[in-house]
């Protein structure tokens, strides 16, 4: 039983950056309560690419192991215009993974649990104050040492405040769906096990990223212009997605059988400052990014486990501490934001090889 250090967070949402952040709290000896919103505990999105940094967290968490078997490693990250390969990326070495949220998400809740954090769901937090306190959606305020905002690119802490932010939209958006893998019906190959960025620009710009999760699911994000009314459409439009990408007709005949999918538009914030007085914001509700170097959850996991680890350690002048870790974080933040919608904004990742050193 981790020793308690008589010290109170406040986390506000359950998203990865969330469960992070509350997670590490606890072991570290916090007393905390996590909200969410909803009626349960569930991730948004459908698939997810995770990088060494979030793996490294999820191994500090005690989340790694459980999450291991839900996961695979594929051979190449693939990237082709019009079927054509542009280049095939294997990281040499670089460990990386491939999963459903759904999993990842579970695997973080039973860290969270297993550390002792009060989950209440049906609990949103309204408002929060920089001195230390959080208002419900019922009208009950709470005090705390710590108050985190991972409440999300809407989030009520950073707005309640008024942080300073820049928000900038990209042409594109993408639908994210988890179907089955259709192995076989695609053909059988190896190369089916590969992550693939299948990039069409004529007749019209549509693409289809292609993740196995695992041996049975698929996450495909498929994205389209905002002002491709036919290819934004929820559910999709299999004839449209067909016509463009025939090779892939199995995995978008099943896709079309989605109904609850939603298309989301591209979008990044970029804050003049992650924290005030006791208040400290992670995940997208600090620097949302577009989802080009698959590292906004990433840097989420990642920003919310240095900050935890960080305040558990010098805690006596906490505004001081959560910006000096800002200062530390910031620069790999802010350089993955600013490529993430460079790529979006040129479409270059369509010519490959983009996981540079860098």
């Amino acid at each position: 039983m981790t020793e308690r250090n008589g010290l109170k967070a406040e986390v506000a949402g359950a998203g990865f950056a969330g469960l992070v952040a509350a997670t590490t709290l606890a072991q570290q000896g916090w007393d905390v309560t996590l909200h969410e919103r909803g009626e349960e505990l569930r991730p948004l999105g459908a698939g997810i690419v995770l990088w060494n940094n979030s793996l490294e967290v999820l191994k500090a968490i005690g989340a790694y192991d459980s999450l291991l078997p839900h996961t695979m490693v594929p051979p190449f990250y693939e990237t082709r215009i019009h079927n054509e390969t542009m280049s095939l990326e294997d990281f040499d070495g670089l460990p990386w993974r491939t999963m459903t949220r759904k999993a990842l998400h579970e695997a973080l809740e039973e860290a969270a649990r297993k550390a002792g954090v009060e989950i209440l769901v049906n609990s949103e937090v309204v408002a929060a104050d920089p001195s230390g306190t959080v208002t419900l959606a019922s009208g009950e305020v709470r005090r705390a040492d710590l108050v985190v905002g991972a409440d999300g690119v809407t989030s009520n802490v950073r707005d309640s405040i008024g942080f300073e932010q820049e928000r900038s939209r990209s042409k594109d958006g993408v639908t994210r769906l988890i179907v089955p893998r259709c192995k076989e019906e695609l053909g059988g190959g190896d190369e089916w096990d590969n992550v693939i960025d299948f990039w069409n620009f004529e007749p019209r710009v549509l693409r289809v990223l292609y993740v196995p999760c695992n041996d049975d699911e698929l996450y495909i994000a498929l994205m389209a212009p905002i002002e491709d009314k036919e290819g934004s459409a929820v559910p999709i439009n299999y004839e449209v997605w067909a016509e463009s990408h025939p090779y892939l007709a199995p995995v978008l005949r099943e896709a079309a059988k989605i109904e609850n999918g939603r298309y989301d538009g591209y979008q990044t914030n970029v804050l003049k400052n992650w924290s005030n007085g006791k208040v400290v914001l992670v995940g997208d509700s600090a620097h949302a990014m577009c989802p080009a170097l698959a590292q906004g959850a990433g840097t989420a996991m990642q920003n919310a486990y240095t900050m935890a680890m960080a305040v558990s350690k010098s805690h006596e002048d906490l505004p001081a501490t959560l910006q000096a870790w800002e200062t530390e974080e910031r620069e790999i933040t802010d350089r993955c934001q600013a490529k993430s919608a460079w790529y979006a904004e040129t479409r270059n990742m369509s010519k490959g090889n983009q996981f540079t050193p860098e």
